[in-house]
């Protein structure tokens, strides 16, 4: 069996095996490998081949057809034993596809795509190594429409890398180097308006001015004349700019970003593959913005995965899926819906994909699914993160690594009490980040031991882990973090630390009304912030737990009363309560909270509403659950707070006593 498989097309159709060139047969055996070659990987049916073959198939058509195959077959894999099965030209269904080969366009467009990211000398490196594989004419010899649509696209792509790797030179400032180059390529294809601005900018950064001029009155002309078109607006630009000796400038953010959308609209075909890894990358930053930004992202996450799975590359869709590598700090989804959608194609192309499928592949689809679960009972979520983990750990990927643990994170909530746990995830999580320049998870590391620091009545360190926060989020524009450090705050105001006495929260009517405004301030930061799950009922939740915790009715104001939303099940019986009606069907009602960051605050809320009904059965429910976290503060969110947890205990365990 050889070791190694090679197809050229960037030229005449050839094919080396182990370096040495392979027997291909005649035209028409080397037009099927061709084709192939075309399809990117993807099944041709055998009748699509043939049609593709001639123009008007011959009664003997499909036997020939699979003839040429089979000579390719042996062409290519000559090691092979008879009859066992093929491994590079294979059958699948009702057609036929390469696997596991080398071709050299293939490479050739990855590698100018890749391009795009690297700074000017690696690009320009990368690029020209590109070229170098170029032996002629892509497709050289076959006419059908397929090659020579095949060998337009490719040879517009070439033009695209020229023009880059001399981009890249001029970055370098070697301008003078890539002059004659480039005068020589916008002779050969005068209608490249990109191709004459370089060379223009060429001549203007070796010092000849006045040749960057005429350079761009010759392209006006050319333009005018032979294609009755104006230049586009960077040449014109470019032209002001020469004359008012400008040219020197950075380019603006939005300049950079333009051209390179009108670089990929132009370069990447329309229906490619990697337009959907290309979205699902931008849907991740755009679902940072937080906003309309966030709702867009999650809406069209959802369209990209159904897209790629439509694709049946089960490969590519783990790829548009792990992309959206995007952490949460809180435990209810924003979009249940997406979400459960989002989580069962990851589970099905968890089950589709190859055995020796990588690490890092599996450990990012896992962290999907403990992500895309959280808020939900049930194991699934738990051992998703925790498989995740052990995979991540195992792959040796720092990025795989902090997207497993804030799966991980979003899954510690089996029970209360788990905060230093979770502190102990921040810890790992900053230390990870840090080391790696993940700033995103550095974020959420410092998010994370804001809240499980609160929970663990540490106030004063959730602060410094707040303000770093903070910070982190001005620097690489994150403003979503500052609705959760805008709620902490909040709750500091609804809190004090004293050394001997823990927290004591604020004492006196004022003072307790003092921290219900902060909690106004703050919820007025989440409109437009694109968190539905975090905002719907927060506040007058919040309201609730604080007055609750020192004894107040729950008279809440009809300002805050802007919907429960999820909470209304604890909610209603202290709502009731505060009218003097009946609770007590509303606290027999009362069900067990999701696992999540409001856990202590809800059981809290049920145990308190069954000591006012008298309901021994909800009363012990809400003990038992509360047990664990007996030394934590009702906090553990980081927003809101309901107070020491053993104050409540201690009110709990009295009652049942009696």
């Amino acid at each position: 069996m050889s070791d190694r498989v090679r197809i050229g097309v960037l030229g005449p159709v050839v094919a080396w095996v182990d370096g040495a060139e392979a027997a291909l047969g005649g035209p028409r055996q080397r037009a099927v490998l061709a084709r192939l070659v075309a399809a990117r990987g993807r099944v041709v049916t055998a009748d699509r081949l043939v049609g593709d073959l001639w123009d008007d198939p011959p009664p003997g058509a499909l036997p020939a057809l699979r003839t040429f195959v089979a000579a390719l077959r042996r062409g290519i894999e000559p090691g092979r034993p008879p009859r066992t099965p093929a491994r590079l030209l294979v059958t699948e269904g009702p057609g036929y596809a390469l696997r596991g080969v080398d071709v050299d366009a293939w490479s050739f467009e990855t590698t100018v795509a890749g391009a795009r990211d690297l700074a000017p000398a690696a690009a320009r490196t990368t690029l020209d190594r590109a070229l170098d594989a170029w032996r002629g004419t892509p497709y050289a010899g076959l006419d059908q429409a397929w090659a020579v649509a095949e060998r337009a696209r490719l040879a517009e792509l070439r033009l695209v890398a020229i023009e880059r790797s001399a981009e890249a030179g001029i970055a370098l400032g070697e301008a003078a180097d890539v002059v004659p180059c480039l005068d020589a390529h916008v002779t050969e294809h005068p209608w490249r308006e990109d191709g004459w601005r370089l060379l223009a900018l060429g001549l203007y950064r070796s010092g000849r001015q006045a040749d960057a001029l005429a350079v761009l009155r010759r392209a006006r002309a050319m333009l005018a004349g032979e294609l009755g078109v104006d230049p586009g607006p960077r040449l014109a630009e470019l032209e002001a700019q020469v004359l008012r000796h400008e040219v020197g400038s950075a380019p603006a953010p939005d300049d950079v970003w333009r051209d390179t959308a009108s670089a990929y609209e132009r370069v990447v075909a329309a229906g490619a593959r990697t337009r959907l890894e290309s979205t699902a990358t931008l849907l991740r930053t755009l679902a940072l913005t937080g906003g309309d930004g966030l709702a867009a992202a999650r809406s069209q996450r959802v369209a990209a995965v159904r897209a790629a799975e439509q694709l049946g590359d089960p490969e590519l869709t783990a790829r548009v899926i792990g992309a959206f590598d995007v952490p949460g700090s809180w435990t209810r989804s924003d979009d249940a819906d997406a979400a459960a959608q989002v989580a069962a194609a990851a589970e099905r192309v968890l089950a589709a994909l190859p055995e020796g499928a990588p690490d890092a592949v599996r450990a990012r689809l896992l962290a999907t699914v403990a992500i895309e679960s959280r808020g939900l009972p049930g194991p699934r979520g738990p051992e998703a993160a925790r498989r995740a983990e052990e995979l991540a750990r195992r792959a040796g990927d720092p990025a795989v690594l902090a997207f497993a643990l804030a799966g991980r994170y979003l899954t510690c909530f089996s029970r209360t009490g788990l905060a230093p746990e979770r502190d102990a995830i921040g810890v790992e999580l900053i230390s990870l980040a840090t080391r790696h320049g993940l700033s995103t998870f550095e974020i959420l590391g410092h998010l994370v031991r804001m809240q499980a620091l609160s929970a663990l009545g540490d106030f004063a360190a959730a602060q410094r882990h707040a303000d770093a926060a903070a910070g982190l989020g001005v620097r690489y524009e994150r403003p979503l973090v500052e609705v959760f450090t805008g709620w902490f705050a909040a709750v500091r105001v609804a809190t004090s630390s004293d050394p001997a006495d823990g927290v004591t929260g604020p004492t006196g009517r004022g003072a307790v009304d003092a921290a219900e405004q902060a909690y106004r301030r703050a919820a007025a930061a989440l409109d437009g912030s694109g968190m539905p799950g975090l905002a719907e009922g927060l506040l007058p939740l919040a309201v609730l737990a604080l007055r609750v915790w020192h004894g107040l009715p729950a008279d809440i104001d009809s300002r805050d009363d802007d919907g429960w939303g999820p909470y209304e099940p604890w909610a209603r019986p202290h709502l009731l309560l505060a009218r003097g009606a009946d609770a007590s069907a509303a606290v027999r009602r009362i069900p067990g909270p999701p696992p999540g960051l409001l856990t202590e605050v809800l059981w809290i809320l049920a145990g308190r509403a069954a000591i006012a009904v008298g309901d021994r059965r909800i009363a012990e429910r809400a003990r038992a659950a509360l047990v664990p976290a007996a030394d934590e503060v009702a906090a553990g969110s980081g927003v809101l707070t309901a107070g020491p947890v053993r104050e409540h205990l201690a009110a709990l365990t009295g009652f049942l006593a009696g």
